[in-house]
């Protein structure tokens, strides 16, 4: 089945429709991280939390390297958006609101192959790719799916020299 997104461009948050799954995701500004002591019975969360730290500071730095290019800090839709243009491959000067949605779902999709979880199927008529989703996403709260979403962002990112 070929994933959908739809996101309300207007609000900050968003909802992610992929395949029979919902995945909802908030901006990571509107949670609140707190570092926690952890002793020898947790190194899960210790671990967890350096993973985070890491997460979190590559983040930032490409953050402030897209700040830079674009003189704003992007936000994830903004990111996923842009990811959606360079796959795309065609710059106009106005996407409708459909076409922004595709775009986000273009960079989804693109992100998530190289994990095993799409397939390109094909590309139709105008240019548009379509996918095949190839195994169902890891159950995840909504902080573990916005950083795993970030996770391959900065994947995607890496693999371009950014």
């Amino acid at each position: 089945m070929i994933a959908k997104i739809f996101v309300d461009i207007a609000r900050v948050e968003s909802l992610f429709v992929i395949s029979d799954r919902e995945i909802f995701f908030e901006p990571v500004h509107s949670f609140s991280f707190r570092r926690k002591v952890v002793n020898q019975a947790e190194p899960y969360l210790c671990a967890e939390m350096e993973s985070h730290d890491d997460l979190a500071s590559r983040w930032k730095q490409l953050e402030e390297k897209l700040s830079s290019r674009f003189g704003k800090k992007p936000d994830v839709e903004a990111v996923l958006f842009l990811i959606g243009i360079q796959e795309f491959g065609e710059i106009r000067n106005k996407f409708s609101k459909e076409q922004k949605q595709d775009l986000m779902h273009v960079a989804v999709c693109n992100l998530l192959t190289p994990g095993g979880y799409y397939e390109l199927e094909r590309v139709d008529e105008e240019g548009w790719p379509h996918f095949r989703q190839l195994k169902a996403l890891p159950d995840m709260n909504l902080v573990e799916q916005e950083n795993f979403l970030k996770d391959h962002i900065l994947l995607y990112f890496e693999k371009l020299g950014i």
